[in-house]
């Protein structure tokens, strides 16, 4: 690019960069307020899931600590009637009473209380030898179930609370064994006492229990029988679990939450569980993520959704707004590049010029460098004009431009057009010696068109040129290298135009 064409558009070519800087620039801050807003809604719906989370587990804990307590305090009772009958059974006076008065002391009408079985007493061959439904103990002999046989294997076991069975004298009603050890004075196992615990207690408590349409709550013995759960299922009970990574996780603290598949049916939960501090049980609650998670979703997408759309508009305004700043500022940057340019042969225009003159002079003074000016003038084109038309002449001029244009090769030189046929070429840092060489190559390029002029003594459009050099001194006035130009371009046309003709330093 020429010094006339990077000067005359110096501001113009501002101008554009900031219409193409300034709409994207825009848009972009758009994008940016709408992808912010949206990760701040991401960032507040992120939170409101962990909120449900945490509500959840507090939701879980919570019911989990209701059953535990129930049940701990029914294992209490239940414990307190077992060891009531060991304690009367050591107690000879009490031995020594009629049946059924015996009965009354030993069993203290425990029997009658709801979910609860028959208190029974058996021998150490697991025969029954007495029970609270009645004088008369009914025939029956348990030495193979796990209440009798851990009893008898292990003196120091204590409360034993079996895994679940079918009660034979109950008409298979489903129920756990509580159970205490029977011992001969010196220590030899002399029986079990017994106390069956109907499962419809567990199963009662826990359906009065909310968890959600895919929730469950478990109650399970340590081995990793299943005691109760709900849902409630008769195929699941008595199942053991201990194998599965969920049973693995509830021995190894004392309380705690996490999430896992369940072996069971393969759903997802979150887990809270708590292991008895008094007894060989955990307590187990847990809510499906599913269900956990469904209202949360159900608003993540509506305010998702309208934060979506909403970031979406905002930032198709701003695009909008960006390219009706970017069309507003070309239109801006053309009008101005047709106030400072020559529309018929681009170069600078006259007001341009002034400027550029200006700059290169003060330049030129700063470095004492040199400033060479050519004047060029057409040679006879008002006959041209008269000959052949104005629209001729208006090519002619353009032409003749081009040819200006082609032989100021450095990004430093410029031109414009000075008025009419008349042109001025600014070469900063140029001799006169070089200045009078690029002079004389515009000269023979405009020659070389081998425009017809009839009205010539050439017979075609040709150009004289007058060139000046100056180092601009303190007191030197940029008028007047001016006038030597258009002195020197006088005396080519006074000698005989088609010529380059040089002012005098």
């Amino acid at each position: 690019m020429t010094k006339a064409e990077q000067y005359s558009c110096a501001s113009i070519a501002s101008r554009i960069k900031r219409g193409l800087s300034t709409p994207v620039a825009v848009a972009s801050c758009g994008a940016l307020i709408a992808v912010v807003m949206m990760g701040l809604c991401g960032l507040i719906l992120y939170q409101s899931r962990l909120d449900a989370l945490d509500h959840t587990r507090d939701t879980l804990r919570d019911i989990s600590v209701i059953a535990q307590r129930d049940i701990e305090r029914n294992l209490e009772l239940y414990a307190l009637s077992l060891q009531a009958v060991v304690d009367g059974l050591q107690q000879p006076d009490v031995m020594a009473l009629p049946p059924h008065l015996r009965r009354e002391v030993l069993f203290d009408r425990a029997a009658s209380a709801k979910y609860l079985g028959a208190l029974r007493i058996m021998d150490e061959l697991g025969n029954v030898v007495m029970d609270s439904e009645g004088d008369t103990p009914k025939v029956g002999n348990f030495s193979d179930r796990s209440y009798f046989t851990v009893q008898r294997d292990n003196p120091n076991v204590g409360l034993y609370i079996s895994d679940p069975f079918l009660s034979r004298l109950r008409n298979g009603t489903p129920s756990i064994g509580l159970s205490r050890r029977l011992s001969h004075p010196d220590g030899s196992f002399a029986g079990i006492v017994l106390l069956a615990v109907n499962i419809a207690y567990f199963r009662d408590l826990f359906a009065g229990l909310a968890l959600g349409p895919h929730g469950s709550l478990s109650l399970i013995g340590k081995d990793g029988a299943m005691l109760m759960r709900q849902p409630y299922d008769p195929k699941v009970i008595g199942r053991n679990i201990k194998n599965a990574a969920t049973f693995r996780r509830f021995m190894a603290a004392p309380e705690g939450s996490f999430s896992e598949t369940a072996s069971i049916d393969g759903v997802r939960r979150l887990y809270w569980f708590a292991n008895f501090p008094n007894a060989p049980l955990i307590i187990m609650a847990a809510s499906s993520e599913e269900d956990m998670y469904a209202p949360w979703r159900r608003r993540a997408l509506t305010i998702g959704s309208l934060m979506a759309m909403f970031g979406a508009a905002f930032i198709a305004l701003s695009i909008l707004l960006g390219m009706q700043l970017r069309r507003r500022m070309r239109a801006e940057s053309a009008l101005e590049l047709l106030a400072r340019t020559d529309g018929l042969t681009g170069l600078n225009n006259r007001r341009s010029l002034g400027e550029l003159l200006e700059l290169e002079w003060r330049r030129a003074k700063r470095s004492h460098g040199v400033l060479s000016l050519l004047f060029v003038d057409i040679d006879r084109f008002k006959a041209y004009n008269d000959t052949y038309g104005h629209q001729a002449g208006d090519d002619t001029l353009a032409a003749v431009a081009r040819c200006i244009t082609d032989n100021i090769r450095r990004p430093t030189d410029s031109a414009a057009r000075y008025g009419g046929e008349e042109f001025i070429v600014v070469l900063p840092d140029t001799s006169a010696l070089g200045a009078s060489l690029i002079a004389e190559k515009i000269r023979s390029a405009i020659s070389a068109c081998q425009i017809e002029h009839a009205g010539s003594e050439f017979g075609r459009v040709t150009a004289s040129i007058g060139t000046v050099s100056r180092e601009p001194q303190t007191d030197d006035d940029l008028t007047a290298v001016i006038k030597a130009a258009d002195e020197a371009l006088y005396n080519a046309k006074a000698t005989g135009r088609n010529k380059v003709s040089t002012a005098p330093v």
